[in-house]
């Protein structure tokens, strides 16, 4: 009887899988404590296998970064609709845990000065930097920081807004926030359902009555 020989491997789907394992462990944990082991062990591979495919941890590291969302949908456009595509963003988007991923591996990198260094050449490479040049003119620098800190500051308060009602009442449906797309425009306003407000973070709206007809 012949014995069956061993299972072909599909080279890119353990690349893929390698990579999103990679991408959840630095999202949930620091640099320093996340070992290829560890990863090798949530994809069921050797540990041999990641750097015949990656590298070294640091190259891994990179390559995980890289796959995260880098924000080039907000410079596609013209500069006077800008602020209404951060707000579309920000407010009717839907806040799915792949955008948040990027920032959880930023956010737990600050402990590492080697990750903390290569999360500020990957973000000014990916980011500040085609932000600067699109904004252009004066203090472009540092109005591109001050847009990105205001973008993450909304971002996390929206989803700890989120995880509070979801703990309170139940999974938020995202089918229920308002139907999109919505295309930014200069007379569009930023309104939300009564069932939208405070969602986002955003307190709702105080009960009003139209006056009455003299």
């Amino acid at each position: 009887m012949l014995c069956p020989g061993p299972r072909p491997r599909n080279a890119a789907a353990t690349r893929t899988a390698i990579l999103d394992a990679a991408r959840e462990r630095f999202a949930a944990e620091s640099y320093d404590d996340v070992g290829m082991r560890d990863i090798a062990r949530d994809v069921g591979v050797d540990a041999a296998l990641i750097s015949r495919y990656f590298g070294s941890k640091d190259d891994l590291f990179l390559a995980a970064l890289d796959s995260c969302t880098d924000g080039s949908t907000l410079m596609s456009g013209e500069k006077s609709e800008f602020g209404a595509r951060v707000a579309n963003e920000i407010v009717f988007e839907p806040n799915k845990a792949e955008k948040l991923k990027g920032m959880s591996i930023m956010l737990r990198s600050i402990g590492s000065a080697k990750a903390a260094e290569m999360v500020q050449t990957t973000c000014s490479q990916r980011f500040f930097g085609p932000l600067d040049d699109w904004l252009s003119g004066p203090d472009a620098t540092v109005r591109a920081r001050l847009l990105a800190g205001f973008i993450m500051g909304m971002s996390v308060s929206r989803e700890l807004a989120r995880r509070q009602i979801q703990h309170r009442t139940g999974p938020v449906r995202e089918d229920a926030r308002p139907a999109g797309p919505h295309p930014p425009g200069p007379d569009r306003r930023l309104t939300l359902s009564r069932n939208e407000e405070g969602r986002g973070g955003f307190p709702p709206r105080p009960l009003s009555c139209p006056a009455a007809d003299p």
